[in-house]
């Protein structure tokens, strides 16, 4: 399904409040929009404690089709999961200690922005 320029612009907006408040609670990204044929992860960061997190960012201009996080269906939790598996073969870090979180942004039309973020959600 191929999206709008403007849920894009949304998106890429979104991901990037995202990092910036994991930066803000010391951790460093790794890598943003990493992507294999399967699919891609937004945002895989490295916590404070070591953990290796993999974030899932979820935009929106409003909550007119409802919350965010409620877009992340099974399939797409399934999908996460091969994703960050992926990605720690990939990088040579398999057996490592990771957690996956889903954040959701809603940016309004005023500028304002609201961060719901939820960690170690699968």
């Amino acid at each position: 399904m191929a999206k709008s320029k403007q849920a894009a612009l949304i998106g890429e907006v979104g991901e990037a409040f995202i990092a910036n408040y994991l930066k803000k609670k010391g951790y460093a990204i790794l890598a943003q929009n990493w992507r294999i044929r399967e699919g891609e992860i937004d945002i895989v960061a490295l916590s404070p404690t070591g953990k290796i997190t993999f974030v899932e960012v979820k935009s929106r201009s409003s909550l007119a089709y409802g919350h965010p996080l409620e877009s992340i269906t099974r399939e797409k939790a399934y999908r996460l999961q091969r994703l960050a598996l992926a990605w720690l073969v990939s990088n040579s870090k398999f057996g490592a200690d990771f957690q996956i979180d889903a954040a959701a942004v809603i940016i309004s039309p005023s500028g304002g922005v609201e961060i719901d973020y939820r960690e170690a959600v699968l």
